[in-house]
């Protein structure tokens, strides 16, 4: 086990019953890192989190966070991570500043500790003029900002973070993910799940799961370097005639309208863009075709496609839910 790692696994498995949620999956997260968990749902992101932080205890595997042996470990890992959610888990009732001195007196802050720290949280979070406003009449953005002041209170080593932006809108996610770079900048390991492929962009690692496997694993662009499919962009009239012509056809892995262009990704040795544009032609499609740059959605579809499902061109549409 790396001495740099902050999380390791190796064969880590989850059953319930005859289900297995998580699927003999090894992972690495080294330290000041974001790294991001993308998937379906139901592909086992939350259960891997759970179990990362000794909330669940995996069917097999080993498992060490900080140095620690979990889930043998897990009550002294408690004090050194943050966990958030992608439900408000925090009091509606009670104002924001009393929803954070009472986390910092069940974390047993010292009380002075406690008052300089909230009030550094409050200003960084841009929740100073919020300090008497009920937590349940703030808006999603504002009660994200204070769940995450809430997680980082302690000054955690480790940071989960479940789906925390499910809720709220783009520049608030953009505001948040500029709250998380600050906090790897100064130290903090992040762990975070996502549906959103920009937020998965942005992440200095990245793993992709699907139904409890590990299917992609590496730096976002090393991902799409890796892509073993070619993306061809078709620009014509037509894109949703053009999308029924290439469906079946052999070679094509995906097909996805972009507004007015179609984006087809297919295998490298089954079309170039003049038989793509021949066979267009031939269903009465005129269009130009041209070489196209993978991205992450490309890496996602393709990690995580059926085989039943290829030639219906599967595609995802900017975020896997």
């Amino acid at each position: 086990m790396s001495l740099e790692a902050a999380i390791q696994a190796r064969g880590l498995t989850r059953r319930f019953g005859d289900l297995v949620a998580v699927d003999n999956v090894d992972l690495t997260v080294a330290r000041s890192q974001v790294y991001g968990f993308l998937g379906p749902n139901g592909s086992g992101k939350s259960t891997t989190i759970r179990m990362l932080c000794g909330l669940l205890s995996p069917s097999a595997g080993d498992i060490r966070v900080l140095g620690l042996q979990i889930p043998q470990q897990a009550e002294q890992l408690k004090r050194r991570i943050g966990y958030m959610t992608q439900k408000f888990s925090l009091y509606e009732d009670l104002t924001v500043l009393e929803n954070l001195e009472f986390l910092a007196a069940v974390q047993d802050i010292p009380r002075a500790k406690a008052r300089a720290r909230i009030d550094e949280l409050l200003t960084r979070y841009w929740l100073n003029d919020r300090r008497k406003q009920l937590a349940g009449t703030m808006s999603g953005g504002q009660k994200q900002r204070l769940a995450l002041a809430g997680a980082v209170l302690h000054q955690p080593e480790l940071l989960f973070l479940d789906e925390p932006t499910s809720a709220v809108d783009p520049q608030s996610r953009r505001e948040f993910w500029d709250s998380l770079f600050e906090l790897a900048d100064a130290g903090t390991t992040i762990l975070v799940s996502t549906h959103y492929m920009d937020e998965a962009e942005r992440c200095h690692r990245l793993a992709i799961l699907d139904q409890g496997r590990l299917v992609a694993d590496g730096a976002p662009r090393e991902l799409c370097a890796a892509l073993p499919y070619v993306v061809w962009l078709v620009d014509c009239a037509a894109p949703r005639r053009a999308q029924r012509a290439l469906q079946q056809q052999a070679g094509i892995v995906a097909l996805a309208q972009i507004g007015a262009e179609l984006r087809v990704l297919a295998a490298s040795t089954a079309w170039d863009s003049a038989s793509l544009a021949q066979h267009l032609r031939a269903a009465s499609v005129d269009a130009q075709v041209r070489r196209g740059e993978p991205n992450l959605e490309d890496v996602f579809v393709a990690a995580t496609r059926k085989p039943a499902r290829v030639a219906a061109g599967t595609a995802a549409t900017g975020a896997a839910a």
